[in-house]
């Protein structure tokens, strides 16, 4: 490879994000000497986007940053489908009014990340629902359906490991690859869009609709994909044991957001400083040397760059400050997370291992019990050592709430109503 001439290309590749590409060099000469159209398709299977999809909005910030033109295309159609990629069965039907529902509530992210409007390097919104709800199948097959070899459908490994593990993939599903390479068609065709990227796993999908580009219509289109990201320890980027790092706020506090990315693997630092954020790699560079009790620092730093970024700044100060109360002071902070029970509830009491579930500290009830068991469960910061221990409200503290404690990181407050 050359040395890359585009300022999108060089921030791309210093800072982690290359995995592969279709035609590297052609790819740097289209950016270096004018603007690229761009696009990522995100399907609307729930209210919010989560961490996991935090790597692909940065792309399309780190695009238009770069002087160029981000396409957020929302898969009004596809999510009627399904996209099988990675999956061991088909995911559930949902219907057009959830879909709709969770495409609102997804466009609040983007909202954060970039800049909509009309100019040339401003972002637009698509909803592959606009074409695809009206094709006519028989004229679609004849069109597109000779571009598609079966044998070759079969060894993309979002069909291949489904097959090997003989787990059964719908004609439904198997008709994903072939919507998403059109979505890249209709979209050269519609705003000249140029390139696709994607996580790894996206690269068969993604090749087919470079080449279907070019057999019907004789495009030059581009592919570029970004590693599929884990956390040091193997953990899915994005998860924990309370569930989904969503990033819409009525999904997930702040507060909690902040803590997830304060809760960052050592190890992990330094990568999620250049993915995530805007510090420049001189000083990630400085903050990775930095270890022990220096290091949280750096993990502070992290925080503060992710929810300033998707909640403001007033929100990633706020955390940070309820943070230092709750940890560095031992104060039992107004900031905490609050989960609202109904006092009668309450009154009747409920078993703690519940009210951990319901606060989002614990993914399900056992793990709530086992929590309890090693001694890792607190009620205002004492310990809980009874697995069946029943909270009413007389277990309030003095200002009218219980406070959940799960581990010496992680808290909830319990306020009746």
């Amino acid at each position: 490879m050359t040395e890359l001439r585009s300022d999108f290309l060089k921030v791309f590749t210093e800072r982690g994000y290359l995995h592969q590409c279709t035609d590297l060099d052609a790819l740097d000469k289209a950016f270096a000497e004018g603007i690229v159209t761009a696009y990522i398709g995100f399907d609307c299977t729930a209210k919010s986007l989560h961490a996991g999809s935090l790597m692909q909005i940065m792309i399309l910030r780190r695009l238009q940053q770069a002087g160029h033109k981000p396409i957020v295309l929302m898969g009004g159609g596809t999510t009627k489908v399904g996209d099988p990629t990675g999956r061991d069965e088909s995911r559930p039907l949902i219907t057009e009014e959830v879909i709709s529902e969770n495409m609102d509530g997804i466009k609040k992210v983007f909202e954060k990340f970039l800049t909509f409007g009309d100019g040339p390097t401003d972002a637009v919104m698509v909803n592959n629902a606009d074409w695809l709800d009206d094709i006519k199948y028989i004229q679609f097959l004849r069109d597109y359906g000779p571009h598609f070899s079966i044998n070759r459908m079969l060894s993309f490994d979002s069909v291949k490991l489904r097959l090997e593990r003989e787990e059964s993939m719908t004609f439904l599903e198997f008709n994903y690859m072939i919507l998403q390479a059109y979505d890249f068609v209709e979209l050269k065709k519609k705003y000249n869009c140029t390139l696709q990227c994607g996580g790894s796993d996206q690269w068969g999908n993604i090749v087919n609709g470079v080449e279907l580009g070019r057999r019907t219509n004789g495009f030059s289109l581009f592919g570029l994909t970004s590693p599929l990201l884990t956390t040091a320890s193997g953990a899915k980027m994005g998860k924990t044991a309370g569930g989904a790092v969503w990033l819409n706020e009525d999904m997930l506090s702040p507060y909690d957001y902040w803590q997830f990315w304060r809760n960052t693997e050592d190890a992990d630092v330094g990568k999620f400083l250049r993915l995530f954020t805007e510090v420049p790699v001189a000083e990630i560079e400085r903050l990775e040397k930095l270890d022990g009790a220096e290091l949280n620092e750096a993990k502070k730093i992290l925080a503060d760059a992710c929810t300033e970024m998707a909640h403001g700044k007033a929100a990633a100060e706020a955390a940070a400050e309820t943070a230092r109360q709750t940890f560095e002071m031992g104060q039992t902070a107004e900031g905490l997370p609050t989960l609202e029970i109904p006092r009668v509830e309450l009154a009747d009491g409920i078993p703690a291992f519940a009210l951990f579930q319901k606060a989002g500290l614990c993914a399900s009830s056992s793990e709530a019990r086992k929590l309890i068991k090693g001694g890792g469960a607190r009620m205002n910061d004492e310990k809980i050592t009874d697995e069946k221990a029943v909270l009413t409200l007389d277990d309030l503290d003095s200002d009218g709430r219980i406070k959940l404690s799960a581990g010496k990181k992680r808290h909830y407050l319990i306020q009746p109503v």
